[in-house]
């Protein structure tokens, strides 16, 4: 049996087009290996992309055994 953590990483501001930057990945990195010394274990990730605006963000969902 898991308990299931969601959370949602704002990505860098975009100025030409929408794509993640180096800077969006280091994060996402230290996020999921941040999480991971908790003792969360990383299950997916989706970029969700925002047109209307210049940032977007990334839904990253982890589980830990209970």
């Amino acid at each position: 049996m898991y308990t299931y953590k969601s959370e949602i990483l704002v990505t860098t501001y975009k100025w030409i087009k929408e794509s993640a930057s180096q800077e969006d990945v280091k994060n996402l990195d230290e996020l999921i290996n941040q999480r991971a010394s908790e003792g969360w274990e990383f299950v997916c990730h989706s970029y969700m992309a925002n047109s209307q605006s210049s940032r977007s963000a990334i839904l990253i969902t982890f589980r830990k055994e209970i």
